[in-house]
């Protein structure tokens, strides 16, 4: 059949339409729907983007990608292409919506007529993902089981293996492991790349091929291989599935008799609830001042991270800007009354995995001077994005705008380079992060310096650099750690020891955690039926070796290696005992008692604080404009 024969029955409906969906008018129903709504939703896209997009771009730039999209979808080496409607080295210098729907729709039609085994719904989307390309790495397009799942994500109500990731070149990325899920409890971390699933190669799946793999009943178990950056070999993880936390407070207690702890994973719908639930419960218990945990918070909901900045100040206090080249997304947000949280010292501890809503609140607290930012750079996402549902019930997220911290500082990092790079940048900053923090204020252009409000010098384009810098303690080798954790044996010991003593167990601790917490030690017995389990696995002690070795999923080390390096398994295996006699949030005060030197470290600084409060107090006395100040 020649297009034209395929075009004419169709020819004035599809016109129609065009002129029906440029006006705003609900869509009409006409034959071939499929294709009705392909087009549809290639011209809602454009029109979203075009409409809302923070930066500058063209109609053409637009055009001219989503062809070659089209034409990587069809996914055929020898495709002549000069002269058709798919010859991607044509330029047509597209002026309007109307025109770009038109071409586009000669190109959809074109390979519709002419190649009928295709699926014209993914190539609309991989013409789709190809506009996308051309704009930030945020603004992305979501197919419509990933969009159900994102709203469960923040909802809590799903079940699977509990990752957040991306494709990244074609390979599956764990952006992080959701905090108490099965996959966070076996140790798989940011960074991760699952390169087969069940033993099949996962190379090359779609976000919708993730999902019906990875996700399933609780109970129901799934075999993945990893490729860890700078591990040489792979691992493999069999991963139980189950509930996924539906809290986004980890964890709160008391540190001290002063000290409260609150530990955020990320910001979802009922974070700012939660937050005054623990603070209330904390003051009950007496805190007078506040470590608040944002570390490997990859951020959330914009409108969460604002009402949690409002409990640190008073009424009027510029909390965060957001700029556009659209009027209607400029704004100015300060908090509406005086926060629950206003007269509590307040130390916030940020990782580079602390991203978005993370940085908008530890920012808000260091540009004004209410507390210190401790830890390390954070990971440089500063824009904001509205999703916006498509016709098939797919959805794109387009970033509207960028947002700026109270100084007029820009946190987000530059992205002029390809996804990967980009999604990477933190692997490739220094091992050392007081030579990061360095490094990154030498590249700074005095453009981007700012000033507190009480004059501290703060930096933009890049993260929050902390106050204080605390090294990541890397001292102690991982081997035997890592070992026990992709081998679940921490998990696997702590229950059979419940099997065998949770009775005796619960007598004697489970009505008293912080005795358990503070005079619980693994018995000698314990100790022997430890490294019994080792070894089943594959732990080889031997004086053969002088460093820990792996050779066919064995590890080789000296029992001299062993002793010195156990105490951190020992550690692990008490706090997954304590996850599961009294809940997920008693695992986080054993693991913090155990390797935490960014939270010892910041509980050294509490003068600090107080000083800070002071100098800032001194300097609103001496100078009546308290608002922060671009240098």
């Amino acid at each position: 059949m020649s297009v034209k024969k395929f075009i004419a029955p169709q020819l004035a409906l599809l016109l129609i339409l065009s002129a029906v969906w440029l006006a705003g008018v609900d869509k009409v129903i006409v034959k071939n729907e499929i294709h009705q709504d392909n087009l549809h939703k290639y011209m809602q896209v454009q029109r979203r983007v075009i409409d809302n997009y923070f930066g500058e771009t063209t109609l053409d730039d637009l055009f001219h990608e989503s062809i070659k999209g089209l034409v990587r979808g069809m996914n055929i080496d020898d495709l002549e292409l000069e002269g058709t409607p798919i010859d991607t080295l044509q330029r047509h210098d597209i002026q309007n919506l109307r025109e770009s729907y038109n071409r586009f729709e000669e190109a959809y039609l074109f390979i519709a007529n002419n190649h009928s085994d295709k699926d014209m719904s993914r190539l609309t989307e991989s013409s789709i993902k190809a506009m996308l390309s051309l704009l930030d790495p945020h603004s992305v397009y979501i197919e419509r089981d990933d969009s159900e799942r994102i709203q469960e994500e923040f909802a809590g109500r799903f079940q699977g293996i509990g990752i957040q990731f991306n494709i990244i070149q074609d390979t599956i990325t764990v952006i992080t492991a959701i905090s108490g899920g099965p996959s966070d409890q076996l140790g798989i971390m940011s960074g991760d790349r699952i390169i087969s699933i069940d033993d099949t190669s996962a190379i090359g799946y779609t976000n919708e091929d993730v999902m019906r793999r990875l996700r399933g009943e609780k109970g129901t178990k799934v075999d993945v291989e990893i490729l860890r950056p700078r591990t040489a070999n792979p691992i493999r993880f069999t991963i139980e599935r189950d509930d996924i936390p539906l809290t986004t407070i980890d964890t709160r207690y008391m540190l001290d008799n002063e000290t409260g702890y609150i530990k955020i994973n990320r910001f979802a719908a009922t974070t700012h609830e939660e937050f005054l639930t623990s603070v209330v419960d904390l003051k009950e218990q007496g805190m007078t001042r506040l470590m608040l945990d944002l570390r490997g918070n990859p951020g959330g909901y914009l409108s969460q991270a604002i009402a949690i900045s409002e409990e640190f100040f008073p009424r009027n206090t510029k909390l965060v800007s957001t700029q556009s080249r659209h009027t209607r997304f400029n704004q100015e947000v300060s908090s509406r009354r005086d926060g629950l949280a206003k007269d509590l010292p307040v130390i916030v501890l940020v990782n580079e995995g602390s991203a978005s809503a993370s940085e908008i609140v530890s920012g808000a607290i260091q540009d004004h001077d209410r507390g210190l930012v401790v830890g390390r750079r954070t990971f440089g996402k500063g824009l904001v994005q509205q999703q916006y549902e498509l016709i098939d019930g797919s959805n794109i997220r387009v970033t509207i705008s960028r947002y700026l911290t109270p100084s007029g500082r820009l946190i987000q990092k530059p992205f002029d380079g390809s996804s990967e790079d980009y999604a990477f940048e933190i692997r490739h900053r220094s091992t050392d992060a007081s030579m990061d923090a360095r490094e990154f204020k030498d590249q700074v252009p005095d453009s981007l310096q700012y000033f507190t409000k009480a004059g501290r010098p703060v930096f933009g384009g890049g993260g929050i650099v902390p106050d204080f810098i605390v090294q990541e303690d890397t001292t102690a080798s991982p081997y035997l750690f890592n070992f026990m954790l992709v081998n679940r044996v921490d998990f696997n010991f702590v229950r059979d020891y419940l099997d065998q003593y949770g009775d005796t167990f619960r007598n004697r601790w489970e009505s008293n955690f912080e005795d358990f917490r503070q005079n619980f030690e693994w018995s000698d017995k314990d100790r022997a039926m430890f490294i019994t389990l080792m070894q089943e696995e594959g732990l080889v002690l031997t004086d053969e070796v002088d460093k820990p070795t792996v050779e066919n999923n064995n590890l080789k080390m000296s029992r001299e290696m062993y002793n010195e390096l156990v105490w951190m398994n020992y550690g692990r295996m008490k706090a997954e005992i304590a996850r599961q006699v009294w809940g997920s949030e008693y695992f986080f005060p054993i693991i913090n008692d155990h390797f935490n030197d960014t939270l010892n470290e910041a509980m050294k600084l509490w003068n600090e604080v107080a000083e800070l409060e002071m100098f800032a107090q001194r300097r609103a006395g001496l100078n009546p404009d308290t608002t922060p100040r671009r240098n």
